[in-house]
């Protein structure tokens, strides 16, 4: 878990820590984003499938991969695959590297969305720079790529 605040002796809030200070903006971001695609007509999509869906690598990847990236269970990632199916999100294909498994691939409405998110995300990353400035939005996107060294096994 996750503590928000500790309160000090002297009554007054400690820093936040560095996991929730990059936790927030993300989350505000998702928030608007989802917003957006519910206003462009993409309103049947999840925070939760969303999570997943925006995992899928460009050429396809396997329900094993999704659970594994997104830390959620094979069967959870199952099931919100299939209902981002049934939404015409996604589809399964055959995966050319192993006849027997399948792919879940971006369809054309996922695809769709997916446009649809990217001038959300330039909108607030412009807002996000205009705020903090060139300089210390080039010192943030510097820090967090590399963040990604020690953090990101998919880098």
């Amino acid at each position: 878990m996750v503590v928000r605040t500790k309160v000090s002796s002297s009554g007054a809030e400690s820093e936040l820590n560095l996991g929730l200070l990059m936790f927030i903006p993300y989350r505000a971001m998702e928030k608007e984003v989802l917003d957006a695609l519910a206003a462009a007509g993409f309103d049947d999509v999840t925070l939760a499938q969303a999570r997943v869906f925006q995992r899928i690598n460009a050429n396809g990847s396997r329900l094993t991969e999704l659970a594994e990236a997104a830390q959620l269970t094979k069967q959870t990632v199952g099931f919100l695959v299939d209902q981002l199916e049934r939404a015409g999100y996604v589809e399964r294909t055959p995966d050319p590297r192993d006849r027997r498994a399948r792919l879940v691939r971006v369809a054309d409405r996922g695809a769709a969305a997916v446009r649809a998110s990217a001038g959300v995300v330039a909108e607030i990353e412009a807002r996000w720079a205009e705020h903090l400035g060139p300089a210390r939005t080039a010192q943030l996107r510097e820090a967090l790529t590399a963040l990604r060294e020690i953090t990101d096994p998919y880098a």
